[in-house]
């Protein structure tokens, strides 16, 4: 009976010296996984694809962009004004607003203003697949292009709304996704005096600015804004005038630097 206990005793205590292996083993690797879960969160995040937010600019240079959806109740007087201050602007416009007002566009690129992609559904591009992406993409600039006689080289996403395939898919249609450091809010209807404030307190060298046509107060406010910028010594030109030429590379924060 003793022999029989103790042998029962030498195999429980067997087993409980492999559990106890088994466990610091795990609890190591653990460990292990812990420390260097930062570094693989950090190399995913560098691999993401990113649209150009800004650009590393030494000179005080920067973009007024529009985005153009819905309404075209204020498109003429935008053209009036940047014409007063002598400054083109980059105008992301949907197709189906192409469709439906193509005076306008004829009438911003006569005034000097780009004319660039802004999808031509106004879809939220995450939700489509790539072949879907770049379908509509081409049919947006496709409409720009019988209008214009140029075919768009940028484009901005609606809603801002992206993810890695569907740039992956606007550049290999050839369009540059473009974002903005600096929001106006003017789709919220904050007044003018609010927009202003916002965007001269927020641009610096190599910064692209968001606007809507159609916004409530954006024509009240934008002579002020205009009237800021240059004074305090910015250039304002067009998006594509704003990117760098040669090689470049964007950073974690968006903005286009020297490769």
């Amino acid at each position: 009976m003793k022999r029989i206990r103790f042998g029962a005793l030498r195999v429980y205590l067997l087993r409980r010296k492999w559990w106890t292996a088994a466990l610091c083993l795990l609890a190591a690797a653990a460990m292990l996984y812990v420390v260097n879960y930062p570094a693989a969160v950090g190399a995913a995040a560098a691999t993401r694809q990113l649209p150009v937010y800004c650009v590393q600019r030494d000179q005080k240079v920067a973009s007024l962009t529009f985005d153009a959806a819905w309404g075209n109740e204020d498109t003429q007087q935008l053209i009036d004004i940047l014409a007063d201050y002598g400054v083109t602007a980059t105008f992301f416009v949907v197709g189906d607003w192409v469709e439906k007002y193509p005076e306008s566009v004829l009438a911003l690129h006569q005034a000097g203003h780009e004319v660039m992609n802004h999808s031509d559904t106004h879809a939220h591009y995450p939700q489509l697949s790539p072949e879907e992406v770049t379908a509509d993409l081409n049919a947006c600039s496709d409409k720009i292009e019988a209008v214009t006689g140029v075919r768009p080289t940028l484009v901005r996403f609606p809603y801002g709304d992206y993810d890695d395939r569907s740039i992956a898919a606007a550049r290999s249609a050839g369009v540059e996704p473009i974002q903005w450091d600096v929001d106006s809010l003017d789709w919220k209807e904050i007044s003018a005096g609010e927009i202003t404030q916002r965007v001269t307190s927020r641009v610096q060298p190599g910064s692209i600015i968001l606007f809507h046509n159609a916004a409530l107060h954006t024509p009240e406010a934008l002579p002020g804004i205009i009237r800021a910028l240059l004074q305090d010594g910015y250039d304002l030109v067009p998006v594509s005038q704003l990117l760098l030429d040669g090689d470049t590379a964007i950073d974690h924060t968006g903005r286009q630097c020297p490769a």
